[in-house]
């Protein structure tokens, strides 16, 4: 397909303008996606205000964006398994399928990932993209482009619970109710989690939470999370704690909550990259630690999820921009955090 397309670009720290490129054309094995929404991301927000997450800096011009979705407009010549039309969520990290962490099928540990919007590597806000076509997963009639583009973040959600090893019988706290917060507590409900509260201090997130299935919710500026969580464990603590938000705060509380011989899964960032932990606590209590880094062979079972009632993906947006209000949409999401839980930019109609 020929033609020039809309690309909003992050020339400097807040500060995105809109060019024009040439529209890709896919390789053999690619496929050409029409995007319809790319979802914000948390990193998207703090690479666009601070430049910059731990060693990855943005170098600009730069483009944002690796939540996409969108329709199959133009497919390379060894693509067997897709066709023009079909509406597909895009995987964003391309691996080099030789290493030890590739051969293990641990391929999110791949030393040398291609990965939209991670520096160098520009992201997706934008009109197309070509892209793998093994990393383009088919959507089911019932799935919309725009729950296509959210199965990114729901992916990380299911991979914490699986790190967690969740079933059903347990009581779990997901500590945070952003949209990884949020997608962690639906994939542990969609795994069978019997109980799982989320904890937040903003009470508009909280009550997304209930809105989306929480079996209940704890503002931590209003009540004791520990003692909350006690009460509603006889005592006990949690069985399994994901850890999204990121906090020292939060991360102490994971520990204090967790029961004797459970599991805490640490998925949120620290802004410093640094928290100071109870360790003798967790020692006392012989927790096991785990660790979210993305995602690994999570999308079709996500997408299947989402197909079958068992995940509200829509119910996380808050808010819809289109692509030429990509940087309203930036600034909004970063200064009003209490109501924009997640936004998404519509890059097609």
């Amino acid at each position: 397909m020929e033609g020039k397309m809309k690309v909003a670009v992050m020339t400097d720290i807040q500060k995105i303008e809109f060019e024009e490129r040439p529209i890709p054309t896919p390789k053999d094995d690619e496929v050409l996606v029409k995007l319809d929404y790319v979802g914000i991301c948390g990193s998207d927000l703090h690479y666009y205000e601070t430049g910059a997450i731990g060693d990855f800096v943005v170098k600009p011009p730069f483009v944002l964006g690796h939540e996409p979705g969108g329709v199959v407009v133009e497919v390379g010549k060894n693509v067997k398994h897709l066709q023009v039309g079909d509406r597909v969520a895009l995987e964003p990290g391309k691996t080099c399928g030789h290493c030890e962490f590739c051969k293990e099928g641990k391929y999110n540990l791949c030393p040398d990932v291609i990965f939209f919007a991670t520096p160098p590597v520009d992201g997706v806000f934008q009109e197309y993209v070509a892209h793998e076509a093994d990393l383009c997963f088919k959507l089911p009639d019932n799935v919309s482009t725009l729950e296509g583009a959210l199965i990114e973040p729901l992916a990380v959600g299911f991979h914490a619970a699986i790190q967690g090893d969740a079933h059903l019988g347990q009581k779990a706290v997901v500590m945070g109710a952003g949209c990884i917060g949020l997608v962690s507590m639906m994939a542990l409900k969609a795994r069978g989690v019997s109980e799982v509260y989320v904890v937040d201090v903003m009470d508009k997130r909280l009550d997304k939470a209930m809105e989306l299935g929480a079996t209940g919710v704890i503002n931590g500026m209003k009540e004791d999370v520990v003692a909350k969580v006690r009460e509603l464990t006889d005592g006990k603590g949690t069985d399994l704690v994901i850890e999204t938000a990121g906090s020292e705060i939060t991360s102490r509380q994971a520990i204090e909550i967790a029961k004797n011989g459970s599991t805490i899964v640490f998925v949120g960032y620290s802004k410093s990259g640094e928290v100071t932990l109870p360790m003798s606590v967790a020692l006392n209590k012989e927790l096991t630690f785990k660790t979210v880094f993305r995602y690994r062979n999570i999308y079709p079972m996500a997408i299947q999820a989402v197909a079958d009632g068992k995940v509200n993906l829509k119910g996380i947006v808050t808010k819809e921009y289109p692509l030429d209000q990509a940087d309203i949409a930036m600034d909004e999401s970063i200064k009003n955090k209490a109501d924009i839980v997640k936004a998404v930019i519509r890059i097609h109609d």
